[in-house]
């Protein structure tokens, strides 16, 4: 230690046991040959492991940001769903009413949510009352009023927001003579706006139309189409 004799004497102390110095001493030595080996390159091991940690934290410290900010913009969606949803659903719910009044001559219908309190998942029930009858669920409706509710519902939605074009399909099929012609009456009146075309069999719907298309089979397996304007001119 680059001491003399009487420089170290001055640092003496006299407090210290030696026998328990060596007892100590042994100890330590016990104890660093238990460690094993000095691995010599653990600090660089260290060094890269506490690197390692330190960009996995930063990563996780951005995937938590990331995933808040997506929860703020699901929230900020959903409730400008919420608040869309219910705007438009009061709206055909009143088109409906309309709609449904004309074509039963009559009547009342209206769209209830099952959960009001959760309109994105809620159901929707269909309860209606036709001229005569008593209110009640769509399900206990015939064949032909269950049908014409369902017209009634998507002209609600056509009212909304009109389409171009719109394909029926034998939309009139269950519905009887008179229910037929209220259908093909109330349909004309969306033409301005909708070109309709419609698949049907029923003589009232055919004469409210502008042109009618024919496929008919004169000859096994050869389709022929045959097509007639029924537009009225006027002078």
């Amino acid at each position: 230690y680059e001491l003399s004799i009487n420089k170290a004497k001055e640092l003496e102390d006299g407090s210290i046991d030696i026998s328990y110095a060596k007892r100590e001493v042994e100890d330590l030595k016990a104890r660093i040959n238990d460690l094993g080996p000095v691995n010599m390159n653990a600090i660089e091991e260290y060094q890269r492991v506490e690197n390692r940690l330190n960009y996995m934290k930063e990563q996780r410290r951005d995937l938590v940001n990331a995933k808040n900010n997506l929860k703020d913009v699901i929230r900020d969606i959903t409730s400008t769903m919420e608040k869309q949803f219910k705007e438009q659903f009061e709206q055909i719910n009143k088109n409906f009413s309309e709609t449904f009044e004309a074509l039963f001559n009559g009547g009342q219908a209206q769209l209830l949510l099952t959960d009001p309190n959760n309109v994105l998942e809620s159901g929707i029930d269909i309860v209606v009352q036709p001229p005569g009858k008593r209110l009640q669920n769509i399900s206990l409706l015939s064949g032909g009023e269950k049908a014409l509710t369902a017209i009634a519902i998507l002209f609600a939605i056509l009212k909304l927001r009109p389409t171009p074009f719109c394909i029926l399909d034998e939309i009139d099929a269950a519905l009887d003579d008179t229910n037929v012609e209220n259908f093909a009456r109330y349909l004309t009146q969306y033409s301005h706006s909708t070109q309709f075309i419609m698949i049907t069999h029923r003589r009232g719907t055919m004469e409210v139309s502008n042109t009618l298309y024919g496929v008919a089979m004169e000859e096994k397996g050869v389709s022929k189409m045959v097509s007639v304007k029924l537009e009225e001119k006027v002078s």
